[in-house]
């Protein structure tokens, strides 16, 4: 029996308007009332989550969200931060300092905002989807005691493309990277990804590997499907996720989460 299901939410539970189909809202409640853990794992803070927490119920006692990759596992209710591991101001700057050898925009997300050395499109879409500030900011003079929780390059889909294929090696050795989207190129802490969270949280809350299912899309949900008792990729996934998903559902424009709830932990027909 599953306890736990940790859904992402771009091209996973959300349609492509970013809003939540009925089916999907239905199920995840039917879900809920058994007792299954619903948990939403995400790149995203929970600042921008929350009115996708507050839609879908996942703000009572003993509901939690794995946010920024797996960076911090967060109480929902009370906001008690389960766990978290974040970058430092000397990756802040390593980072930078690569991103200006390729050539590419960058910005860092703290708790609470987005920063940016350059205002550019694909930041203001980064502040907007999470409802937090943007603030352009120097990060040379940066304050030593802001807390960095993620970095990211962001940019045209060829231009982060082609630095991606020039990161030197060393980058992977000292980072956690995922692309989370065609614009978004995600570096982490090294001990951070969604598995982890995932991991982190079943484990606080005594529900064993298998009894997990992880739904996903993108890069940064590999980890967390190979972590998973299930893992569960969207039709409309990634190939690289497709391959290593223990099964495939429907894409995100037809429900295909309630077809995940339905088919494994309600026991019921398929949404169709």
């Amino acid at each position: 029996m599953y306890k736990l299901i940790a859904l992402d939410m771009d091209g996973t539970l959300l349609k492509e308007d970013k809003t939540i189909s009925s089916k999907n809202f239905k199920a995840i409640q039917k879900a809920k009332s058994k007792g299954v853990k619903v948990v939403l794992a995400t790149g995203r803070p929970v600042k921008g989550i929350e009115k996708y927490l507050k839609e879908l119920n996942l703000i009572d006692d003993g509901d939690f969200a794995v946010a920024f990759n797996g960076a911090v596992v967060q109480d929902t209710k009370s906001g008690e931060i389960i766990a978290k591991n974040l970058m430092t101001h000397e990756d802040l700057h390593y980072l930078t300092d690569l991103s200006k050898k390729l050539n590419v925009n960058i910005h860092a997300l703290t708790p609470s905002d987005c920063i940016t050395p350059k205002i550019n499109k694909y930041s203001e879409v980064e502040a907007t989807m999470n409802a937090i500030p943007l603030h352009e900011v120097d990060f040379k003079t940066l304050d030593k005691n802001t807390t960095i929780v993620k970095i990211m390059m962001i940019d045209e889909e060829p231009i982060l493309t082609e630095a991606i294929n020039n990161l030197p090696a060393e980058v992977y050795e000292k980072y956690t990277v995922v692309r989370s989207a065609p614009y978004f190129l995600e570096f982490l802490n090294k001990e951070v990804n969604k598995g982890v969270g995932v991991h982190l949280l079943a484990q606080n809350l005594g529900i064993k590997q298998e009894e997990v299912i992880c739904v996903g899309d993108a890069g940064n949900d590999i980890h967390m499907l190979e972590y998973a008792g299930l893992g569960v990729a969207m039709g409309n996934a990634f190939p690289e996720i497709k391959e290593i998903a223990d099964y495939v559902t429907k894409s995100n424009e037809e429900d295909g989460v309630a077809h995940v709830i339905n088919e494994f932990i309600l026991n019921e027909n398929p949404a169709v």
